[in-house]
C-alpha cells in the first residue's frame, strides 16, 4: 500500500470537510475593530420571528446600534449575499434590517404555496415587522428601503402607513412593469440586431412581449441570461447569472448548506407568483401619486429590468414634502451595489438631514 497517496487522500479529505463547513456555517460575521476585538455598540445577527403566524427570518446588521433602522424590501429574490462581493457601506449610517420575506430565502417553507404570497399579506408583513423593529429598538419611526419587486410593495405601505416611516428609498422603482417589459424586451431585439445575434433574436421573437401580453413563460425562462449579457440586468458590468448570482450565493457564508438551497428552491417556485401577476396589471401612475414622507429614488441610467425612464416620469407625478431622484451613471438594476459610494454621500448628505440637495436637477 502506497501509504503516501492514502496520507494526500486524508489531508485532502479533512481539507474538504474544512472547507465545506466553513461555507456553510450559517454564522452571521460580526463586525470588529483594526485589532479583531467586536465593536462595542454594533450588531450582527440572524433572527427568525413569527410574522402574522409564518416564521420568517432577517439579518440585522449594524456598527452602531443607535442609528437610524432601515429596513430593505428585497425583489424577486434576496440579494444580501451580494454584501459580500459588493459592500454597500450601509451599516455605517443605519442598523440594515435584511429581511428575506414570506416564502423567501431563509423564509422559505414548502408549505408556503406561490399563490398566497399576494400584495396585501405582503403589506401587513411589512408593517408588522416595522413594528417589530420600532418596539426593540425604541424607534419611533424607521426608514424604509426597497428594491425593484420590493418596491412595488414599499411604495404601498409607505402610501398607507406614513407615520411609521422617516422616510423612503426606492431602489429601481416599479411604476408601470408591463410597459417596462415592452421597451426592454424592443430594446433587446435592437441591440441583438446590432451585434449580430441570431440565436437570441429568435429566442426572443418565439416569445414576444406587448402591451396587451403579459410576459409569457417561455420569455421569462431567457429574459436575465439575455438582459445580463448585454449589461442592463442585475449589474452593469455582470454578464453572467451563473458566475454574478449563483456562484456567490453558494460561497455565501451566513448560509448553511440548507438555506443556500432553499434560496434557490423559493426563486423556482415563486419567481411567477401573484404578486407579478399584480405587478403587471398595475399602473402605479394611476394608483399612488401623493406620499406623506420625503421619497428618494436611485436609478441606474442602463436599468431596464424596470425602466429608468418609467422610474423617473413616475417620480415626477408623485407629490411628497422632499423628493429627489438621483441617477447613477454606471450603474444598472443595483446602485446600491455598484456605485456604493455615492449612495452614500446621497444618504449622508441628503437623506439623513431631510433635503435632496444631489438630486438631479438641483
Amino acid at each position: 500500500m502506497n501509504w503516501d497517496l492514502v496520507l494526500l487522500f486524508l489531508i485532502g479529505g479533512l481539507l474538504f470537510i474544512i472547507a465545506f463547513w466553513w461555507l456553510n456555517s450559517g454564522k452571521v460575521k460580526p463586525y470588529v475593530d483594526g485589532e479583531g476585538r467586536l465593536l462595542p455598540q454594533s450588531i450582527s445577527e440572524k433572527v427568525f420571528i413569527d410574522i402574522n403566524g409564518v416564521k420568517q427570518g432577517m439579518f440585522i446588521k449594524g456598527k452602531n446600534v443607535n442609528n437610524p433602522i432601515l429596513l430593505y424590501l428585497h425583489g424577486g429574490m434576496p440579494d444580501y449575499f451580494l454584501t459580500q462581493k459588493y459592500p454597500t457601506g450601509l451599516e455605517d449610517y443605519f442598523t440594515v434590517v435584511w429581511w428575506e420575506q414570506r416564502g423567501a430565502g431563509i423564509s422559505y417553507k414548502a408549505e408556503i404555496l406561490p399563490e398566497t404570497i399576494t400584495l396585501d399579506r405582503l403589506i401587513a408583513d411589512t408593517v408588522a415587522v416595522t413594528n417589530y423593529l420600532r418596539q426593540r429598538f425604541n424607534k419611533e419611526k424607521i426608514f424604509l428601503m426597497g428594491h425593484s419587486g420590493g418596491t412595488f410593495i414599499g411604495i404601498h405601505v409607505v402610501a398607507q402607513m406614513p407615520q411609521l416611516y422617516e422616510a423612503y428609498i426606492g431602489v429601481a422603482q416599479i411604476s408601470n412593469q408591463l410597459k417596462s417589459e415592452k421597451i426592454a424586451y424592443d430594446y433587446m431585439i435592437q441591440k441583438f440586431q446590432e451585434i449580430g445575434d441570431s440565436e437570441m433574436i429568435q429566442k426572443l421573437k418565439q416569445a414576444p412581449v406587448t402591451m396587451t401580453n403579459a410576459t409569457p413563460s417561455s420569455y421569462t425562462a431567457i429574459r436575465d441570461q439575455a438582459m445580463h449579457s448585454l449589461g442592463i440586468g442585475t449589474i452593469h458590468k455582470m454578464n453572467s447569472v451563473i458566475r454574478g448570482i449563483f456562484l456567490p450565493s453558494l460561497i455565501f457564508r451566513e448560509y448553511t448548506l440548507m438555506e443556500k438551497i432553499n434560496l434557490w428552491r423559493a426563486k423556482s417556485s415563486t419567481g411567477i407568483s401573484v404578486l407579478w401577476k399584480t405587478i403587471l396589471e398595475t399602473d402605479l401612475n394611476k394608483k399612488i401619486l401623493t406620499i406623506d414622507i420625503p421619497i428618494y429614488f436611485f436609478h441606474g441610467k442602463y436599468d431596464y429590468t424596470v425602466s429608468y425612464l418609467e422610474a423617473k416620469n413616475y417620480f415626477e407625478n408623485i407629490r411628497a414634502p422632499v423628493k429627489g431622484f438621483y441617477t447613477f451613471e454606471q450603474s444598472a438594476h443595483s446602485p446600491m451595489f455598484e456605485e456604493p459610494e455615492k449612495m452614500q454621500k446621497i444618504i449622508k448628505e441628503d437623506i439623513l438631514l431631510n433635503r435632496n440637495n444631489f438630486a438631479d436637477g438641483r
